[in-house]
């Protein structure tokens, strides 16, 4: 899933939107000082007309947003596109001369020196961004037919007359290349011989698709998850009509119709948002732990001058890639880097790691650890540094546990946990923290993966706020 289909298309959209609209309120402007032939009494000043509709810019893109313009399976039609950017801009400029009537009540400094421009303006609107639009579908087109890096590579399952029709009629245009098909010889055309094969893993394995269209309806749970497995989007091709009907998320690629199932709700505009988030409050969050973490890296050097402050272990995040975490060291410098297991064997007490495992990963009196490092585990302290790994962009503020690259065996939907980014704390953390089972812990990220929201989020970061000055379920 590391191509967002229709991401880089859907950005460049907003920006053109953008570019659209402060070309159409200049424009309305210019219009009508310069070309309209009747008499005016105003000010002429563009700059500064150009500057409220840079101010305004984010009431129109509520308004287009609000209308689908950015939603694939809207701005893949033309004339829908139109009808709705007519009326976008039509709503859009009615929102800003009522906006200036409430405002500018008294006449003065008012948005629109005269209505004529707030016309001009709205049919400007409309037209540019059609332009624009257009002009950026075009480009797509052009670096599609170009450009292969462009375009998803599209693995083919199932025995269905449908595999035929795609595998003979995907073009660049619609932004997949078929590259192999798992199906009986009866669905395969024989130019497509040499990539067919008999088992998706096979598959997956040699051509490392970036997704996975399905057409029969055997296996679709077992040939899903794999897709989620191996990170790349699963697409379902329904043959029934009525499922067709029901749904309002059908594309349609060589005349057959598809439809992605997310794994997850954080993708395409919810990543943007969510990294845009994580950016503006882990930086800010950074600066005022500065001198928190000044001071315990002090403390960590006076109390052991020769051991590291700053621990750096190996976890794992979205797609399952490996990063080192950061955390002030709290456990003793010869355990550092040891599995529980490890440690506890290396210090002549292998019972213990039973133990800790019967109790959910926790150990009252935990011999690995320092004095200190108790302390910073249990105002949770400890974990201050990774607001570093949330803006490298390692880390999300909120999301599943970082897992350690040994603990996969014990987690059967891995694939769920790290189909997003892991995070500082999440909803297994606000929910109990240690005082709730390994499986409950594991079943609370997976939902969470599920079934994200901002407000979601927001709430999370608030209980742990709330958590970590109580020391509820810190230990």
């Amino acid at each position: 899933m590391k191509k967002e289909p229709g991401l880089l298309y859907r950005v460049a959209l907003v920006v053109g939107d953008a570019f659209a609209i402060i070309f159409a309120f200049a424009f309305a402007y210019y219009f009508r000082v310069h070309i309209d032939s009747r008499p005016f009494f105003f000010e002429s000043e563009i700059q500064s007309f150009v500057a409220i509709a840079l101010y305004l810019l984010p009431m129109w893109f509520v308004v287009l947003a609000s209308m689908g313009l950015y939603n694939r399976n809207i701005i893949s039609h033309r004339i829908l596109t139109g009808w709705r950017l007519a009326l976008a801009s039509a709503v859009g400029i009615m929102a800003i001369i009522s906006y200036d009537y409430f405002v500018h009540a008294d006449g003065r400094n008012s948005l629109f020196p005269v209505r004529t421009i707030a016309i001009y303006a709205g049919i400007f609107c409309f037209i540019s961004l059609v332009v624009m639009r257009s002009l950026i579908s075009f480009c797509r087109k052009m670096l599609y037919r170009r450009a292969d890096r462009s375009l998803l590579r599209v693995l083919i399952v199932g025995n269905n007359d449908n595999t035929r029709q795609l595998l003979m009629g995907i073009s660049p245009e619609s932004g997949f290349k078929a590259v192999g098909a798992v199906a009986k010889d009866a669905y395969i055309p024989d130019e497509w011989k040499k990539r067919q094969y008999d088992d998706v893993d096979e598959a997956i394995r040699r051509l490392r698709p970036d997704a996975i269209i399905q057409t029969g309806n055997k296996d679709l749970e077992l040939v899903n998850k794999k897709a989620i497995d191996h990170h790349i989007y699963y697409y379902y091709s329904p043959s029934d009509n009525s499922i067709i009907t029901l749904s309002g998320k059908v594309d349609f690629v060589a005349g057959v119709p598809i439809m992605l199932i997310n794994t997850t709700p954080l993708m395409g505009g919810a990543r943007i948002y969510k990294r845009i988030f994580d950016l503006f409050f882990g930086t800010l969050g950074a600066i005022v732990a500065s001198p928190f973490m000044l001071v315990i890296y002090i403390l960590q050097k006076i109390f052991d001058p020769h051991a590291p402050a700053i621990y750096r272990d190996t976890r794992l995040t979205r797609f399952n890639r490996q990063f080192a975490l950061l955390k002030f060291r709290s456990i003793k410098p010869e355990y550092n880097g040891l599995t529980p297991e490890e440690a506890f064997e290396k210090m002549g007490k292998p019972e213990l790691a039973t133990k800790y495992r019967a109790q959910g990963d926790y150990l009252k009196n935990d011999p690995r650890y320092t004095k200190f490092g108790r302390f910073l585990r249990k105002t949770s302290l400890d974990e201050l540094p990774q607001l570093i790994n949330v803006v490298k962009g390692d880390l999300s503020l909120v999301g599943p546990r970082a897992l350690q690259p040994h603990e996969l065996k014990n987690y059967g939907d891995r694939g769920l946990i790290l189909s997003v980014k892991s995070g500082i704390t999440g909803l297994a953390q606000v929910s109990g923290r240690r005082n709730i089972s390994f499986n409950e812990r594991r079943s609370l990220d997976v939902y969470y993966v599920q079934n994200w929201t901002p407000g979601m989020d927001i709430t999370i970061l608030f209980r742990t706020v709330g958590i970590v000055l109580k020391h509820d379920g810190a230990k």
